[in-house]
């Protein structure tokens, strides 16, 4: 996630990428020099015999290590609010990165379909690369966000596909989408409500008897009495039970 949003960012607002790495170098530089002057200090004060008052070398190099420091500390104190402020800049573009990280760990997943399904990271960075040198422009941020995540997504899906057998495109589609509405910001799909739609839940045996046996299976019954237990199913038995005639036209 870190790694693509440096990247969008870099080829989206290069002077901002430019100064953050700028800022982290010279923020190194000044925690490199305090540490020298703390180090100075203590050769100072390690080696200085009798009273230090008496000592006018150690006072002065003391006291300009006092003045050097406070510099340093208040150029550093001027990098971290500089810092936190292009970070705030880059963090707008977090979405994408998120979005893109999702798709990148849904394509990782196809190795489980079939072993030959894998995809390098260079592969999928390139492609990421060129959709955002490719896709619509746009001064608000937001509609931007929305052509890179819009033409990335399809992008990446056309790639894939090429390479997958065609009974395993569909899958492929499935596995895209759900988890871009499982773990996308709006949490769109409940991850219960998924696992229930993958196995239609585990349960112990059901005490509650078939409705109507001349047409539900036991299978389709003991089902519906699992799907009652998700939250946004609740009392659904009993509705299905009450107007039985209706959801046997349905069937």
């Amino acid at each position: 996630e870190d790694q693509l949003l440096g990247i969008v960012v870099a080829r989206e607002k290069p002077e901002l990428e430019e100064e953050k790495n700028a800022l982290i170098i010279q923020s190194a530089d000044n925690k490199r020099q305090l540490k020298e002057i703390e180090d100075k200090i203590l050769m100072v004060l390690s080696s200085s015999e009798g009273n230090i008052l008496e000592d006018e070398t150690a006072i002065k190099v003391l006291s300009s290590s006092k003045v050097l420091a406070n510099e340093i500390s208040e150029k550093q104190a001027i990098a971290e609010e500089t810092e936190k402020k292009i970070d705030t800049t880059r963090m707008g573009y977090k979405p994408i990165a998120i979005h893109s990280t999702i798709l990148f760990f849904s394509i990782a997943d196809l190795a489980n379909i079939d072993p030959m399904y894998q995809y390098s990271l260079t592969w999928f960075l390139n492609l990421y690369v060129m959709s955002i040198h490719d896709s619509n422009k746009s001064k608000l941020l937001d509609k931007r966000l929305r052509y890179l995540s819009d033409h990335f997504t399809y992008s990446l899906y056309c790639n894939v596909c090429r390479s997958l057998f065609e009974k395993d495109q569909l899958l492929f589609s499935l596995v895209l989408c759900s988890k871009l509405l499982l773990l996308g910001a709006k949490g769109d799909l409940d991850p219960e409500e998924f696992l229930f739609f993958l196995t239609g839940g585990v349960g112990l045996e059901n005490e509650a008897p078939n409705p109507d046996p001349s047409w539900l299976s036991d299978k389709s019954w003991d089902e519906i009495c699992r799907l009652t237990l998700l939250r946004s199913f609740n009392g659904f038995k009993e509705s299905f039970t009450e107007n039985i005639g209706d959801y046997r036209k349905y069937y």
